[in-house]
């Protein structure tokens, strides 16, 4: 609620609700692209698949504190940022999957959480190993 901080902001506040709001239309068709490229991908490479729920809570609308445009405010960002939550998971099972190195170090780089496990950029003897040694040791759920 840092907006409420700056009440002599609100003329700001009201000019840029119809840019974020609109945003809700490319979230919605990121969630349905990303919701079948997970149905029919994550299958075909034996990937276990992230439950949507497990990153979209709208559980803030309950406390009754809250105004009403303060509720539909904290249901957009639970749905903006649950479901781009949702999508990077996606995309680091994807990453690990298929790549599992990680980026090259450089200044100002910040590499994704998920590639903390991952084989160090230029190990290719590492790389070597553990594709020999444990195949299945990436993502993959048993049959």
């Amino acid at each position: 609620m840092e907006h409420k901080k700056y009440p002599e902001r609100r003329i700001r506040h009201w000019i840029s609700f119809p840019f974020m709001w609109i945003m809700i239309i490319p979230l919605v068709i990121m969630h349905i692209f990303i919701m079948l490229y997970q149905f029919i991908c994550f299958p075909l490479w034996k990937i276990q698949k992230f439950k949507l729920r497990n990153y979209i809570k709208f559980d803030r609308v309950k406390l009754n504190y809250l105004s009403i445009s303060d509720k539909l405010g904290c249901t957009y960002c639970s749905y903006a940022n649950g479901l781009v939550n949702y999508a990077c998971a996606i995309a680091g099972a994807t990453e690990k999957y298929w790549c599992g190195i990680k980026h090259d170090k450089y200044n100002g780089f910040v590499p994704s959480l998920h590639q903390k496990d991952f084989i160090d950029y230029g190990d290719e003897k590492t790389l070597l190993k553990e594709l020999k040694e444990n195949r299945k040791k990436y993502c993959y759920k048993e049959e």
